[in-house]
């Protein structure tokens, strides 16, 4: 096959995705091209993907939308109406880049171009898409009708995994459009930092926040949708006639607040509220925590849960998080229930009760996360396209 140019429009995009580019574009011999809208995009992202790609990294501005009110990421899926955000000269900007096939993040988030293209031109295209049949529960008639006539202008799924694609089997997609792999963590950034963390360190962020025993971690935001009052409801109880042990939320949201009165209210000398705290500390909290625990209620495919791999925790996850059936199994963790208490505190208990295990359980989950590195993803992601065009 000649070289591959490939195009990838994408609105947006955050530092997990910048190995993932830098990787395809090593393996297409320099042939990919990023398109991204400049007005939400970090300084820093675009700072490194020019270092990448130099004039192939296009950040463009000015933008319409068209539909329902923007939907805040604090929010559970689908709570406001369709609404899809124009760039007027996208399409042209992507044609001239004389693409052998476009990668879209999708649905209607700059997906249009692609689809257009597929459409007019027959470039093939390939959609990389998040969301599973839970996260998708209350999406409206007229989103799921759209998304129908819009698959018939995409070549190729890359679905974030199994639950991904057991949602868009259910969707009416055909097997064959279906590919698994596309989300990656930095896997080897966090396991460089832990390695270079220190006992006085561990010892001194100990002391700074009055930590001893065993340590549950919880890293995210702290909002309705994570789940982290319905956590602490069950470890209220769990924690009973408990000692040495402690919770750990690391993050800040709208739920920061009444998270403090909660702990407070029902004196949980336990759960320790650190907040936002500075990125120098965050891996010295990976490197003096036991557990990772994740009690979302609704989250395509967690990050934090990969990164947590990656520093060698077990983990407890919601059965509500996309990710669990690749990344949690017997060997590395426990997947609950957050809105049953009951089935919260018994896994809670069984996971304290194989605590000699714990250690591991981290190991099986470093292994594990392994097959998720931005190297591997992006082979895939890369495979894919050669069989698109191949297939075409």
């Amino acid at each position: 096959m000649k070289k591959m140019k490939i195009t990838w429009v994408t609105r947006s995009f955050l530092d997990y995705r910048i190995p993932v580019y830098e990787a395809i574009n090593s393996l297409s011999n320099n042939n990919l091209t990023v398109i991204y809208f400049k007005d939400v995009v970090p300084d820093r992202c675009q700072i490194k993907l020019g270092v990448i790609l130099g004039n192939r990294a296009i950040g463009l501005t000015g933008e319409m939308r068209i539909g329902g009110k923007k939907q805040e990421n604090q929010t559970f899926a689908n709570q406001g109406g369709l609404r899809i955000p124009l760039r007027p000269g996208l399409l042209k900007q992507v044609k001239k880049t004389d693409p052998d096939i476009v990668l879209s993040d999708g649905f209607f988030q700059w997906s249009y171009a692609a689809l257009l293209l597929n459409a007019f031109y027959k470039i093939p295209h390939i959609m990389f898409y998040e969301r599973t049949s839970h996260t998708e529960r209350k999406a409206s008639r007229t989103r799921i009708l759209a998304r129908k006539i819009a698959s018939n202008f995409i070549s190729g799924i890359c679905c974030n995994g199994i639950e991904t694609k057991s949602y868009l089997e259910k969707f009416g997609l055909p097997k064959e459009k279906l590919f698994v792999g596309n989300m990656a963590a930095d896997v080897d950034g966090l396991k460089v930092a832990l390695a270079n963390v220190d006992e006085n360190k561990i010892k001194s962020i100990r002391e700074k926040y009055n930590i001893s025993g065993l340590v549950f971690l919880y890293v995210g935001q702290l909002i309705q949708r994570k789940g982290v009052l319905e956590m602490l409801e069950s470890w209220n109880t769990f924690s009973l006639n408990k000692t040495d042990i402690n919770l750990l939320l690391l993050g800040d949201g709208d739920q920061l607040g009444e998270v403090n009165r909660y702990v407070e209210k029902n004196k949980m000398n336990s759960v320790k509220v650190l907040g936002r705290v500075e990125y120098s500390e965050v891996s010295t909290i990976y490197a003096l925590s036991d557990i990772f625990i994740i009690p979302t209620l609704e989250d395509n495919w967690s990050l934090v849960v990969p990164e947590a791999m990656s520093c060698g925790l077990p983990i407890l996850s919601s059965k509500y998080n996309g990710c669990w059936p690749e990344l949690v199994k017997p060997e590395n963790g426990w997947v609950f229930d957050p809105l049953d208490s009951k089935s919260f505190i018994e896994t809670l208990e069984v996971a304290i009760k194989n605590k000699d295990n714990w250690k591991q359980m981290g190991e099986s989950s470093a292994k594990i996360v392994a097959d998720f590195s931005p190297e591997k993803i992006a082979a895939q992601i890369f495979k894919t396209c050669e069989k698109i065009i191949t297939d075409k």
